[in-house]
């Protein structure tokens, strides 16, 4: 795709949700059936070998490794966000982008999550992107689709800025 058939693709939207605020908001929704036996959980995932993803224990929390750990899908979902919105920054600023990948690395303390230590925060404490591209554009230019990529990734901004979470038991 090329800037001119992004901005085609993306026009009407923005002229909807400029016309109407409320047009613009969605409700994004993911469900999982729990296993307790097995200490997992399936999560409904379109594409997805069976059209879900068995997530399980890390090793490190007493896990097989045979099972997706949640923290590493949730630096999977960073990965995908950030990766589509680089793609479309990218296309929208015209870039020539030969190849590009990107690593992310997440740090835990399993003390948190296993009780031991009621100081030690539950969940990942940090979080680092590297941005891997080959291209011949001005480094000044790939600077500027990484800040751009990191302002736009709903992913990272979410992480960054925190978000209100709620729980809730359905009735039967």
């Amino acid at each position: 795709m090329n800037a001119e058939q992004l901005r085609e693709l993306q026009a009407p939207l923005k002229a909807e949700y400029t016309a109407s605020s409320a047009a613009a908001i969605a409700e994004l929704h993911a469900s999982g059936s729990i296993d307790l036996k097995n200490l997992a959980c399936l999560v409904a995932s379109p594409g997805a070998i069976n059209e879900e993803v068995r997530s399980g224990l890390h090793r490190m929390a007493g896990g097989d490794g045979s099972a997706a750990c949640s923290g590493d899908m949730l630096l999977q979902s960073l990965i995908a966000c950030s990766g589509v919105t680089f793609a479309v920054v990218a296309t929208a600023m015209e870039l020539r982008i030969s190849s590009a990948t990107i690593n992310v690395t997440g740090t835990m303390d399993f003390r948190g999550t296993l009780g031991i230590d009621r100081a030690t925060p539950v969940g990942l404490t940090s979080i680092a992107l590297t941005f891997t591209v080959e291209s011949p554009e001005p480094d000044e230019k790939i600077d500027k689709l990484i800040q751009l990529t990191e302002r736009y990734c709903v992913v990272l901004q979410t992480l960054k800025q925190g978000v209100s979470v709620s729980s809730r038991r359905a009735t039967i």
